[in-house]
C-alpha cells in the first residue's frame, strides 16, 4: 500500500504534456489518507514522511501548485500532547522536499482526533514552521462538520459551534495563506464532526450558504475544487460542476 513507482523524467513529462494538451492549471496532488504524521507507531510515521517527501518531489515535477494533507490524528492524546511532534515531523518532510514544492494543511472534521479542526491550530503550525511553502486548503464539508457557519443567517446551532468560518480566517490572518478550497456539501448534521460529503445540493448544509461562503471576494481568485461522491458513486461530475457554478455569482 505504501510503496511507490520510481520518479523518472518520463512521468514528470506526460504528466506536463497533458497539462498542456487540455490547459488544466492549477494542479494539485492528495496526500494519502493511510499518513499520520504523529501516530504512536514510529513506523507508521516514518512511511508517512517517506510518502510525503515522494509527492513533495512528484508535485515539483510537474509544476504543481502543492500537496494536500491531512495530517493524522492523536487518537485521543490531545492537540496539546502531539503539536510539538507535527512540527518535527512536517519540518523532516520540508528539509527533504524541493524548494518549488508546496505543504497544503487541509482541515479536519475532528473526528477520532483528527488534527487541526480549529483553524488556530494551522495558524499556530504556521508560524511555528516559518515556511512560506507551507499553506492550506479549507473544506466546507469538514468546516461545517467542524462546528464553523459557513454564513452569518445560517439558522444552524451545535454543541461544538465555532462561529463564523470567514471570521476566523480573518482573525487568523489566512486568507492570504489559502491555496484552495474543497467544496462538499456533508452527509452529516452541523457539528457532528464526521467527515462524509454529499454531492452539492444533496446534503445538510443549506444551498444559500455554501453560495454566500463561495462569494467572498476574498475567493475571487483561489481555485474551487470539487472532492463529491458524483451521482453514479465515481466522484466528481458534469452535473456537480454545474451545480458549483450556479452556486458561485
Amino acid at each position: 500500500i505504501w510503496k511507490r513507482p520510481p520518479l523518472k523524467a518520463d512521468v514528470f513529462e506526460k504528466t506536463l504534456q497533458a497539462r498542456r494538451t487540455f490547459g488544466v492549471s492549477p494542479v494539485f496532488i492528495h496526500a494519502s489518507y493511510l499518513i499520520n504524521l504523529v501516530a504512536e507507531d514510529p513506523e507508521i510515521t516514518g512511511k508517512s514522511i517517506e510518502s510525503l517527501v515522494y509527492d513533495m518531489e512528484y508535485n515539483a515535477g510537474i509544476e504543481g501548485a502543492g500537496v494536500i494533507v491531512h495530517l493524522g490524528s492523536h487518537t485521543g492524546r490531545g492537540w496539546e500532547a502531539v503539536k510539538e511532534d507535527t512540527v518535527r515531523t512536517v519540518s523532516a518532510i520540508l528539509e527533504r522536499s524541493p524548494s518549488a514544492s508546496r505543504f497544503v494543511i487541509e482541515n479536519s472534521a475532528g473526528q477520532q482526533g483528527k488534527l487541526c479542526s480549529d483553524l488556530c491550530d494551522i495558524r499556530w503550525l504556521m508560524d511555528r514552521l516559518a515556511d512560506e511553502r507551507v499553506t492550506w486548503c479549507v473544506d466546507t464539508c469538514h468546516a461545517f462538520a467542524a462546528g464553523y457557519r459557513l454564513s452569518p443567517d445560517c439558522g444552524l446551532s451545535g454543541k461544538n459551534e465555532r462561529g463564523l468560518l470567514s471570521d476566523d480566517i480573518e482573525r487568523y490572518g489566512l486568507w492570504e495563506r489559502l491555496s484552495l478550497v474543497h467544496v462538499n456539501d456533508s452527509r452529516d448534521p452541523f457539528g457532528s464532526g464526521r467527515d462524509r460529503h454529499a454531492n452539492l445540493g444533496d446534503g445538510i448544509i443549506p444551498t444559500e450558504n455554501l453560495s454566500w461562503f463561495l462569494n467572498l471576494p476574498q475567493l475571487e481568485r483561489v481555485p474551487l475544487i470539487l472532492e463529491v461522491p458524483g451521482l453514479d458513486d465515481e466522484g466528481p461530475d458534469e452535473e456537480n460542476i454545474r451545480r458549483l457554478r450556479s452556486l458561485v455569482a
